[in-house]
C-alpha cells in the first residue's frame, strides 16, 4: 500500500530510478543499492559517500527530512559510515536505524580484537546523532551464525551505538529462514521492521 522508489548508484556515483513516489504518500519506501556491492572496506566507505549523494538528491527531489532506515549486511556498515562520515553536515533527522547481519568486526568472531573498520568505527562514533534509536539483528542457524556472518561480530555494535544513541537493542532470530539472505525476508525480522 506504500509507494516504492528504487534508487540504483552507479559505480560512477550517478543515479537511476524506478518506481515512483504519490504525490499523496507519507510513508514511501526507498531502497537505494549500488552497481559496485563489492565487499571491501574500501568500497564500503565509497559507497557512503554514494548514500549520502543519493540521499540529498532525493531530498531536494522529494523534500522530505526525516526518516528510518535498514541496511542489510554491508547496507548496515554503510549507514553507520554514512551517519559518522556525513551527517554532521546534513539537515536531515533519522529516527530509527535497524542493521540486519552486518559484520561490524568482518570475519573476526574474537569480540576482543578489532579490526581496523571496527576501530575506525567506534574512534568517530561521536558524530552519530544522540537521539538515535537503533536496532542491531544477527541470525543463527548454528548457534554461532548465520552461516556467513558470526554473531559476535554483528555484536560488536556495541562499541559503535550502544552509550552513544537513545536507545540501542541487539538480539537474535533463529529458525528455518534465519541464514544471511533470508533475514530481510525473515518473518521476525519482518514483524520488527513494520512495528
Amino acid at each position: 500500500s506504500h509507494s516504492v522508489l528504487k534508487i540504483t548508484v552507479s559505480k560512477k556515483g550517478t543515479l537511476s530510478y524506478s518506481g515512483a513516489i504519490s504525490s499523496r504518500e507519507h510513508n514511501p519506501y526507498i531502497v537505494i543499492a549500488f552497481e559496485d556491492n563489492s565487499d571491501s572496506y574500501a568500497n564500503i566507505k565509497r559507497q557512503a559517500g554514494w548514500l549520502n549523494t543519493a540521499l540529498s538528491e532525493i531530498q531536494t527531489k522529494y523534500r522530505f527530512r526525516r526518516f528510518n532506515a535498514v541496511g542489510h549486511s554491508n547496507g548496515g556498515l554503510v549507514w553507520s559510515f554514512c551517519l559518522e562520515d556525513y551527517w554532521p553536515d546534513t539537515n536531515f533527522q533519522i529516527n530509527t536505524l535497524m542493521t540486519i547481519g552486518s559484520h561490524y568486526n568482518l570475519t573476526v568472531t574474537d569480540m576482543n580484537n578489532h579490526t581496523q573498520m571496527l576501530t575506525d568505527l567506534i574512534d568517530d562514533k561521536s558524530n552519530i546523532p544522540k537521539d538515535l534509536t537503533v536496532y542491531n539483528i544477527s541470525g543463527s542457524n548454528s548457534y554461532n551464525s548465520d552461516y556467513l556472518v558470526a554473531i559476535t561480530s554483528v555484536e560488536a555494535g556495541k562499541y559503535i551505538y550502544q552509550n552513544q544513541v537513545k536507545q540501542y537493542t541487539f538480539f537474535t532470530v533463529t529458525g528455518s529462514t534465519s541464514e544471511h539472505s533470508d533475514l530481510p525476508t525473515n518473518t521476525q525480522v519482518l514483524q520488527y521492521i513494520a512495528q
